[in-house]
């Protein structure tokens, strides 16, 4: 009897250290680093636990899917494993797996639409944009806001392009709502096309406001625009550029776009204008400028009259040429 009970002792403390040793190594396996050396993205598309487990395993993120199925049941309370695109930083455990599983945000790409561009442009952006979905045609001219925008894979194109409209909408209603006092237009679609020839017009923010006066005092005194990006859009088709630049033919060209030939505002934008062009038209500098000439080196000389036109024209010549 007391050998028995010795070995009744005996098999019971190996059953004992089995189970301690198996919660110990389950436990390293649930908290202790999976095979990643760097952070990787994955993409894990919907279906049971093992088939998640399995997908970690394709992607060379874990070693045992089945124990990862098993890890993710028994903690099953915590919350469901969503399908997505997610980053896995090196080194995370099953646990660490888990929780980016069912807590973290997807993986964000990003869309970035800038200033300037026409439909067609900006069509062609959104078209290549990689892991997004379906196909977009080209939007109104100034109907989209350029900035970057943030998507998910697999959202679709036209929901991108459609986000980019709706803050368009929502900017420019803001914006006029704010607007100064006195301007020469009158509704947001004037405010939008002013804007677009202004974007066109320089490079510099520090210039959008002073262009923007340049061409208000225009309107305001029943002066042709003359703005030249506007005889670019008509002479272009719809472009942005003209080889070899504007020729007298393009000057005369007979296109309600030519602001050379008509008076007041072309029909509609001629590009997206950015949020600071659009501020700038309904903020406008305060000068009697009604011109500018460019200097040569990305910014404009302005002036209140013709005979100083002529004075930076013939000095921004001077300097092509290295006359004094």
């Amino acid at each position: 009897m007391r050998g028995g009970r010795g070995r009744l002792i005996l098999i019971l403390m190996v059953l004992l250290t089995a189970l301690n040793l198996g919660r110990m190594g389950s436990q390293q396996t649930f908290d202790g680093p999976a095979l990643l050396a760097t952070t990787k993205i994955i993409v894990i598309r919907p279906g049971s636990l093992p088939s998640v487990g399995r997908q970690l395993q394709n992607q060379g993120v874990i070693r045992h899917p089945d124990l990862f199925a098993l890890a993710a049941w028994l903690t099953r309370n915590a919350g469901p494993v969503h399908a997505g695109e997610f980053s896995i930083p090196a080194h995370s455990s099953f646990h660490q797996i888990l929780n980016i599983l069912r807590f973290a945000p997807v993986v964000q790409h990003q869309a970035t639409i800038p200033e300037g561009l026409t439909g067609p442009q900006i069509a062609a952006i959104i078209n290549e944009l990689p892991e997004a979905t379906g196909h977009v045609a080209a939007p109104a001219e100034g109907a989209v806001l350029p900035q970057t925008y943030d998507y998910a894979r697999n959202t679709p194109r036209r929901a991108i392009l459609a986000r980019a409209e709706a803050a368009m909408t929502q900017l420019l209603a803001q914006a006029w709502a704010g607007r100064a006092d006195n301007l020469p237009i009158s509704t947001q679609a004037q405010a939008l096309t002013l804007a677009s020839i202004v974007q066109q017009e320089t490079p510099l923010a520090a210039e959008l406001p002073k262009i923007a006066a340049v061409y208000e005092n225009r309107l305001k005194q029943n002066m042709k625009l003359q703005a030249d990006p506007t005889v670019v859009f008509a002479a272009s088709g719809g472009g942005t550029a003209l080889a070899g630049g504007i020729t007298r033919a393009d000057l005369a060209l007979n296109s309600p776009y030519n602001t050379y030939l008509h008076h007041g505002l072309p029909p509609g934008p001629i590009c997206a204008p950015g949020a600071l062009a659009i501020e700038a038209v309904l903020h406008p500098a305060v000068s009697d400028d009604l011109y500018f000439v460019a200097t040569g080196q990305g910014g404009h000389v302005f002036a209140a009259n013709f005979a100083e036109q002529l004075a930076n024209i013939a000095r921004f010549r001077a300097s092509q040429t290295g006359r004094p």
